[in-house]
């Protein structure tokens, strides 16, 4: 499906994409290595909504939700973790 989008080989990006959502969820929801995984997870997101948005030319009408959880993350990737995450357990903000 990541070929017809463009994302070439499909064997390198489809695991990826899935990996970046699956264990950067876990990760955010943990609060380990918050501002990278939540930067990751924005950038998943943008990238939806700009073939959503702009390469099906279906416009923006049914990229709320992407654009929202976008926003959100980028949140979390400028502010961080709170005091009850790991990493102000371990000492760290990354």
């Amino acid at each position: 499906m990541v070929e017809s989008l463009g994302f070439y080989p499909g064997v390198f990006w489809s695991p990826l994409l899935s990996a970046t959502e699956f264990f950067g969820g876990i990760l955010i929801a943990i609060g380990l290595f918050t501002r990278p995984a939540s930067f990751a997870a924005m950038i998943v997101l943008l990238v939806t909504v700009y073939f959503h948005g702009i390469v099906t030319g279906e416009g923006l009408g049914g990229a709320e939700k992407s654009i929202l959880w976008a926003a959100i993350f980028f949140f979390f990737a400028i502010r961080g973790s709170n005091a009850q995450s790991l990493d102000a357990k371990i000492g760290k903000q990354i």
